[in-house]
């Protein structure tokens, strides 16, 4: 699919991908240890068209009900997009979890959940750009990335410090490779 495609097909049309932005892939893999996040989730289908509208929906749900503020036994402040339990491809169903890094999975309070990032091979993308317009860009690249080898395992994205700093924003990306 071409890139206006994936805008319309996720209802993510109203933001702008503008020139700055900028999706760099670090060329190399990473092994990742294995790591807990606490948050809540969604079951996203991309194949209902959709899509957009329902992760906007659980983002919006993480900030207005002060979710960061809930989890308990945080590792940091960053934030975490766990996308988990593939049906299929890119254009399947998948859960998707927002939350934080915890140094264990005990006492989750009652309305979250709790995942097991497995320790795993991963490419890591660097989102960089005004945010989410350049996070949206970074995953139309991978979708169209054919030499990608993507595991559709776990694949997760950072949002950390420099996740705020407007046209200088960066979010990681971590895609699960075989």
């Amino acid at each position: 699919m071409q890139a206006i495609q994936y805008l319309l097909l996720f209802g993510l049309s109203i933001f702008t991908i503008n020139t700055t932005t900028q999706a760099t892939n670090e060329m190399t893999n990473h092994h990742i240890e294995a790591f807990q996040v606490v948050g809540i989730s969604a079951r996203i289908s991309n194949d209902r068209g959709s899509a957009g509208e329902e992760v906007e929906a659980i983002w919006r749900r993480f900030w207005s009900e002060d979710i960061r503020n809930k989890v308990p036994h945080i590792v940091n402040n960053d934030i975490y997009a766990v996308y988990t339990d593939y049906e299929s491809d890119h254009t399947g169903a998948y859960t998707l979890i927002i939350g934080l890094s915890v140094t264990h999975l005990d006492d989750i309070p009652s309305g979250l959940v709790g995942v097991t990032v497995q320790a795993d091979t991963y490419e890591k993308f660097i989102s960089r750009g005004q945010m989410p317009g350049a996070v949206l860009k970074t995953w139309m690249d991978i979708w169209q990335d054919e030499d990608l080898d993507r595991g559709y395992r776990t694949d997760f994205t950072i949002h950390g410090k420099k996740y705020f700093d407007g046209d200088q924003a960066e979010v990681e990306t971590f895609i699960s490779v075989d």
